[in-house]
């Protein structure tokens, strides 16, 4: 188990870097996940207007995972002890998804049947004319490992994403899966 504390655009002092290790290591520490890797970045927003300019990010990195908690705060040291809390949760839902899924009996599945659009409905002008106003802002280049449904719910879960997109196992084809406004998960496949 490791982890590195970093600041972005401030200095961490010994004190803070201390506090971090402990708190967020404290958290690890309890769920005995081996190997575990954390890394710890701590920055402050200069804008006098932003209520809670203080950030502590935490990416753990285990065994082809990735858990993600990111919290905003008015006190650094809040920010740390409220991401550790938000660590533990995260860890405790891999740990139980991931690791303990040998002793569940049933396997959850998504729904994947298409939702047929009559054509009255697709208003295919009016989308592009949004989209031609708009501008891409970052690109990100990420590579799609294969994996099965399930694995791609663990996934997105452990991540806190909107969507997750990955290549299927069985048919090296990439699918899209998201979260639905209200509850549950849709399942975009590429067609053969």
């Amino acid at each position: 188990m490791s982890i590195t504390v970093s600041g972005r655009k401030m200095p961490v002092t010994d004190a803070l870097r201390a506090y971090a290790e402990e708190k967020i290591g404290n958290s690890m520490k309890v769920m005995d996940i081996d190997p575990l890797n954390a890394e710890v970045v701590l920055s402050k927003e200069k804008n006098p207007a932003n209520p809670c300019p203080d950030t502590c990010e935490v990416t753990l990195r285990t065994k082809g995972h990735i858990i993600r908690v990111e919290e905003h705060e008015d006190d650094m040291y809040a920010a740390i002890d409220v991401a550790a809390a938000k660590v533990l949760r995260q860890l405790r839902k891999y740990k139980t998804r991931v690791i303990d899924r040998k002793t569940r009996t049933g396997e959850k599945t998504v729904d994947a049947s298409p939702i047929p659009i009559s054509e009255g409905e697709l208003d295919l002008d009016g989308l592009m004319s949004e989209l031609s106003d708009d501008e891409v802002v970052r690109v990100k280049e990420i590579e799609f490992a294969p994996l099965t449904e399930e694995e791609a719910l663990v996934q997105i879960d452990l991540l806190g994403h909107d969507f997750f997109a990955y290549t299927d196992r069985d048919t090296n084809l990439v699918n899209v899966l998201y979260r639905r406004d209200n509850g549950g998960y849709g399942l975009l496949k590429q067609k053969e």
